[in-house]
C-alpha cells in the first residue's frame, strides 16, 4: 500500500513458487473539500473493505520518509496511521521497505527512477499497461518486494 491523503494505492499481489501472480489493484481517493476526518475515515472504511474482500496475508509499505516539505509529509504520516489501524485490526502483519530497497527489489537497481520501477511492475506482473494510477503501482512494487522477501527490507535478498 502507498497511503496518502488524496490517494492510498493499493495492490494485490499471489506469489506463486518463484513467481508472482497479478491479482488486483487500485486507489482509495478522497475529496480535498472534505474535513481531513471525515477523508481519514473514508480511507479506513474501504481499506477495511478491501482487506475484507481479498484477505491478504501480509501488507507493506514504505518507511515513513520526511523530506524537505513538513507539512506535506503530516497528512501522509496521518493516512499511513490510519491505513495501520485497520491493517491490526484484521491481524495482517505490515513489511516495511525503505525505497531504496523497492527499487532494488523490483529493478535491481537503487537508483532507478519511478518510471523504471513502474515498467518493471508491468513486466514482472505481466501487465498489457503500466498500472495506473501512480500510488497504485507503487502500491504493487511494495506487494512484489514483500512476496519476493517476506521477512521485510533489512532481510537479505
Amino acid at each position: 500500500m502507498d497511503p496518502g491523503l488524496a490517494s492510498t494505492g493499493w495492490g494485490i499481489v499471489e506469489q506463486a513458487g518463484n513467481a508472482v501472480r497479478y491479482l488486483s489493484h487500485g486507489c482509495i481517493s478522497t475529496e480535498s473539500s472534505s474535513p481531513q476526518g471525515e477523508r481519514l475515515f473514508f480511507i479506513h472504511r474501504e481499506f477495511g473493505r478491501i482487506l475484507e474482500e481479498w484477505k491478504p496475508q501480509q501488507s507493506a509499505t514504505e518507511t515513513l520518509y520526511f523530506g524537505r516539505n513538513v507539512s506535506s509529509a503530516i497528512p501522509v504520516a496521518e493516512a499511513r496511521g490510519i491505513v495501520l489501524l485497520a491493517l491490526t485490526q484484521f491481524g495482517i502483519p505490515l513489511l516495511e521497505f525503505r525505497p531504496i530497497a523497492v527499487k532494488q527489489g523490483v529493478v535491481g537497481q537503487t537508483v532507478a527512477d519511478k518510471k523504471q520501477v513502474q515498467l518493471m511492475v508491468k513486466v514482472i506482473l505481466g501487465l498489457k499497461q503500466i498500472p495506473r494510477p501512480q500510488h497504485a503501482a507503487d502500491a504493487l512494487a511494495l506487494a512484489i518486494c514483500a512476496a519476493r522477501c517476506p521477512a521485510g527490507a533489512d532481510a537479505p535478498a
